[in-house]
């Protein structure tokens, strides 16, 4: 009795430490499932290396994996010669008839004008079954399927992905004897790599299947390879499949036999001839890129590519560890947790997955050297995808890269970088033909083919503020990184040459200020003399340029100048019922709840706004907010987290996080418009599937707990009471600062601040702030 209680005294003294000390806690954070997945969107798990995405559903006689190469599209240069990016020559000769009837308040005649002339262009052939047209659509390149050779019902079945080591497993038991199965994407082999192994000796079929052209197929020296092109543009692509294997291989009719087989291992490759280069974009000897890999693949072992995978994955995951509370309902299965999550259970580790799940997807889909995420990520099962899977340049390509910087992924934001670079081109094409000025543009939608003009349907297509959005993020890297090569060598040039656009197209108005007009407010409400989200991103890109000079000491012409038409640029607005006006016009409506509420863009992402600067203003914006109400399709829901969190509101942030974690009930696309909120597999439902709200919400989560757009560190600026007790590690601020916090009964404990550049560090924590000195490499331990 007496050993008992001095044992359990020792386990009390040890876990008590363990609290209080910040010794991280025992986690298992997987997505795990007691059945195989029976849907794409909802149910199959995602790996990715960020070239190539793929999905597996875990089947117990087939398993099903279905994969993405980010380069594969239909559309674009070689779909026909009617494909030109879009461009209507010479259609700014409307603009000013356009701006013409606006001010004579003819407000319809100047849409149908518009919505005529100033549109993009699109051409469908006849008979075509593409949504999109010649402008086309990212392609699933197909399906890999293993066949198992058993019979039997399993037992002990188990679907998971482990995004601590991104590793997929499965594993179940037929009889006696034990399956397992192990995938995993690696960035640096560029190859995707799946495992099987049985206690006996089992046979295995292996073929792909995909909905595109034939040109070659073949097995050679235990190497399967399909060549294909998509059907209506002749991109040319290659999926390889090296086997290794201790039975025995055989190949008929497309098929691979394997027999006998204790293990089965294989290495999965995939390219295109896509190059992003306008005007094009073809020209990658995708053979050689796969025969390349498969060299480097065959000089290593499966251990070796597995070790090496996980220590690249790891040294951008680990830089972050997030704590809430306990992870006792881990053993749940995960779509059990979402479901009771939803009736109000409190899962505090279910919400530490969710967060590291969003930054697991970026890890996992955009690295250097790639393309960059689009709406869903690296993962599209479809020939026909709802949007095209594109870029979608009014918020949803911004808001995937929302969790870059702050969750300590700086190294993930690259690929938008290097595509911003190739859209210059283009989008001095389209700026001049649609708008008649300098600078670069991108609307809307666009695509990797250089499709930077106005969608082909207004409002939805009008949006020539993508490219000032996108600029955005250059500065914020810079903010967070102090890049001072980045910010000379690449950031400036986009945003100065960007900045042309706005300087050229902003006209005068009757009251002296500087508006854009025509102007749509994105997806919401009718044409207008200023939409105000235009305003705020010129007014936001202009800042930042000044800043930027600031910095570099360059450009001081350019910086006046920046500044003249910055200071001039129509202003928030306070309307009659006390919202900010999302037009230049006051008549917005107090009942709208349109998921969109791009007018409150200077208040976040932007800094025009803010409580303490231009607290009217930020008061309007929170009267805006409320009118439009706490649900929204799924990105819509995350950005109302961000929102609520810069209003330092804690509760309403977590109340409306929650509803984004809502089970959503759809399983097809064709059923687009219900079922927002989040899947069985935690993907995002917009619905359909978008990778957007999956980042938006990792992001409004560290929002929550880190803030530093005011030109100051803010710990734990909206902690909600559900978040009583915690500690969060690895944060990122502006100024390039490493974050750790603890706090315990809603009280900060504890405060470290790493910087990595020199200068003064000024933090806030409940309206107390503290400044000091801190030298590259330096910790600050802030005493409360």
């Amino acid at each position: 009795m007496q050993h008992t209680f001095k044992l359990l005294l020792l386990v009390l003294i040890i876990t008590t430490t363990a609290c209080c000390t910040g010794v991280k806690k025992e986690t298992n954070l997987s997505l795990w499932y007691n059945q195989p997945a029976t849907d794409w969107q909802s149910e199959a798990l995602p790996i990715g290396n960020a070239h190539t995405g793929a999905m597996f559903f875990g089947g117990v006689e087939k398993e099903q994996i279905q994969f993405t190469e980010g380069t594969l599209w239909s559309g674009g240069p070689g779909s026909g010669e009617e494909y030109n990016y879009g461009i209507k020559n010479e259609a700014w000769k409307h603009l000013a008839e356009v701006r013409r009837l606006l001010d004579a308040g003819k407000m319809d005649d100047a849409h149908r004008l518009a919505n005529r002339e100033l549109t993009g262009a699109m051409h469908k052939a006849d008979g075509s079954e593409s949504l999109f047209g010649n402008y086309g659509a990212q392609q699933t390149m197909g399906d890999v399927y293993v066949e198992v050779q058993h019979k039997g019902e399993a037992i002990n079945y188990k679907r998971e992905l482990d995004i601590e080591n991104a590793e997929g497993r499965v594993s179940y038991q037929l009889g006696e004897t034990n399956y397992k199965r192990r995938y995993f994407a690696s960035y640096p082999a560029k190859a995707l790599v799946y495992h099987f192994e049985a206690d006996k000796a089992t046979d295995y079929t292996v073929h792909f299947e995909t909905p595109h052209v034939k040109n070659k197929e073949s097995f050679d020296n235990s190497v399967y390879s399909f060549q294909g092109e998509v059907a209506d543009n002749g991109m040319r692509f290659e999926t390889c499949m090296k086997l290794e294997t201790d039975g025995t291989l055989s190949y008929k009719d497309g098929k691979i036999e394997v027999a006998g087989a204790g293990y089965l291992k294989i290495y999965h490759v995939a390219a295109t001839d896509y190059v992003n280069q306008y005007p094009d974009y073809k020209g990658n000897d995708f053979i050689a890129d796969n025969k390349k890999v498969l060299q480097n693949i065959a000089n290593k072992t499966y251990e070796a590519l597995l070790a090496e995978h996980q220590k690249d994955y790891k040294t951008l995951y680990n830089r972050v560890e997030l704590e809430l509370g306990d992870n006792a309902r881990d053993s749940i299965p995960t779509d059990v947790r979402l479901e009771e999550y939803a009736k109000g259970i409190t899962d505090l580790g279910f919400e530490e997955l969710y967060f590291q799940f969003g930054r697991y997807m970026m890890i996992s889909s955009t690295r250097p050297g790639s393309m960059p995420m689009n709406l869903q990520g690296k993962w599209n099962n479809s020939t026909n995808p709802a949007w095209a899977c594109d870029y979608h340049m009014n918020i949803n390509q911004q808001m995937l890269y929302w969790p870059a910087e702050v969750t300590n992924l700086s190294e993930c934001h690259k690929p938008l970088f290097d595509y911003m670079e190739a859209l210059v081109e283009p989008g001095r094409i389209s700026a001049k033909e649609f708008y008649n000025t300098r600078g670069w543009v991108v609307n809307t939608m666009n695509n990797p083919f250089g499709y930077t003009s106005p969608g082909w349907s207004f409002p939805w297509g009008a949006f020539p503020g993508g490219a000032a959005w996108l600029c955005q993020h250059l500065w914020e890297h810079y903010e967070f990184t102090q890049d001072k090569v980045f910010l000379e060598k690449t950031a400036y040039p986009l945003m100065k040459e960007a900045a042309l656009f706005w300087i050229d197209y902003l006209i005068e108005d009757e009251n002296g200020h500087l508006v854009s007009s025509p102007s749509y407010s994105p997806e919401h409400g009718g044409i207008s003399r200023g939409a105000s989200m235009d305003h705020q991103m010129a007014w936001d890109l202009l800042n930042n340029c000044m800043a930027a000079c600031e910095v570099l000491s360059i450009d001081e012409e350019f910086k006046l100048e920046a500044q003249r038409i910055r200071d001039r640029i129509s202003p928030p607005t306070i309307g009659n019922w006390g919202q900010l006006q999302e037009w230049k016009e006051d008549v917005d409506d107090p009942e709208s709840k349109h998921r969109h509420v791009s007018h409150l863009y200077a208040f976040h992402p932007g800094k025009q706004i803010s409580m303490e600067k231009t607290p009217d203003l930020a008061e309007a914006a929170k009267v805006s907010l409320n009118a439009r109400g706490d649900n929204g399709t799924g990105w819509s829901l995350a950005w109302k987290v961000n929102f609520w969190a810069r209003f330092k509101d804690g509760d309403r942030a977590y109340k409306l996080y929650r509803r984004l974690l809502y089970p959503a009930t759809i399983k097809s696309e064709k059923l687009m418009g219900q079922g927002s909120g989040t899947y069985a597999n935690l993907f995002c439902a917009h619905p359909p599937f978008q990778l957007d709200g999956n980042m938006g919400g990792t992001a409004g989560m560290a929002e929550i707990l880190l803030q530093s757009h005011a030109d100051i560190i803010e710990l734990l600026p909206a902690l909600p009471s559900a978040w009583a007790n915690g500690q969060v590690k690895g944060l990122k601020a502006r100024g390039a600062y490493e974050v750790d916090l603890e706090w315990k009964e809603g009280k900060l404990l504890k405060a470290e601040i790493t910087a990595s550049t020199e200068g003064n560090c000024t933090i806030r924590y409940k309206g107390t702030t503290h400044t000091k000195a801190l030298k590259s490499g330096e910790l600050w331990k802030i005493k409360l």
